[in-house]
Formats: structure tokens, C-alpha cells, sequence
């Protein structure tokens, strides 16, 4: 069977599509900000997919409530109740989409990489990304369902 290439475009159009849904997240506790929108891409599924040596991009609009000079990012895997810390490239969030400082009323876009390591076992669980702002208080956390995959 050959495919036209309307059909074809058609087809990768639905593909991108389906990679760059926004994700059903649970809000754990955004305080100082709310959370618009959450994408992981690729993950046109949930629980999403995380292939072992395969990083992911992360992405989240959120608006601000409050002024803050900077933030941090904080990333856990949660297993049976227990938060167990995630190592990312940069928990800066003023290296990761964020123009600081942060101003109330304002809009962001966060962007950051979640890299999943060979030797992390084959496991499901939760992940839970949270980033606090210059006080520690909470800009956005939220919690989506993984499984890490060979």
C-alpha cells in the first residue's frame, strides 16, 4: 500500500499532535502560582512512557502570584507514599524558560529535560515536580503517572 502524501502529511500531523497534548496532572500544592498547562514530550499516553537512556522535555505554563527574585526546581519520584529525590540537568528555573525576576500576575513558560538513566530499574511510580520560588514557598507542583521502560 502506498500512501498519498496528503495522506502521509495527514498522518505525521496527527502524530505531532498526539505528542504535544497537554497532560491530566494533579495540582500537590501551588501556592504562590497556578498551573495552566503541563506538557511531557513525548508522552502522547498516560501512564507516560519513560524508555530508559531517553530524555524528556518538560513544559509548564504557569501565572504567578507573587514577586520572587528566583526560583528552584525540586524532582521526585514517589513510590509508596516516600518522595525520593530525581536529579535533573538544572534546577535553575531562571535557566529554564523563566525570565527573572518573577512578577506577580505574570505569565511563564517553563522548560526543562527529564533524563531517564539506564540503570534506573523498570518501575511504575509518580513524578513529582514542584518549583518553589526566592522564600521556598510553592510557584507550581504537580504529579503525573510514570512507568520507566527498557
Amino acid at each position: 500500500m502506498v500512501l498519498s502524501p496528503l495522506a502521509l502529511f495527514l498522518a505525521l500531523g496527527a502524530a505531532a499532535t498526539a505528542l504535544a497534548e497537554p497532560l491530566r496532572f494533579v495540582d500537590c500544592g501551588s501556592v504562590d502560582g497556578s498551573i495552566q498547562e503541563v506538557n511531557v514530550s513525548p508522552c502522547p499516553t498516560q501512564p507516560c512512557l519513560l524508555h530508559k537512556g531517553t530524555s524528556y522535555s518538560i513544559n509548564v505554563t504557569f501565572a504567578s502570584k507573587i514577586e520572587s527574585q528566583g526560583s528552584k526546581a525540586r524532582v521526585y519520584g514517589e513510590m509508596l507514599q516516600v518522595d525520593i529525590p530525581f536529579p535533573i540537568p538544572e534546577p535553575d528555573g531562571c535557566k529554564s524558560g523563566i525570565q527573572c525576576p518573577i512578577h506577580k500576575g505574570h505569565s511563564y513558560s517553563y522548560l526543562n529535560k527529564l533524563p531517564v538513566k539506564s540503570e534506573y530499574p523498570s518501575i511504575k511510580l509518580i513524578v513529582k515536580w514542584e518549583l518553589v520560588d526566592d522564600q521556598g514557598k510553592m510557584l507550581f507542583c504537580w504529579k503525573i503517572p510514570v512507568q520507566i521502560t527498557s
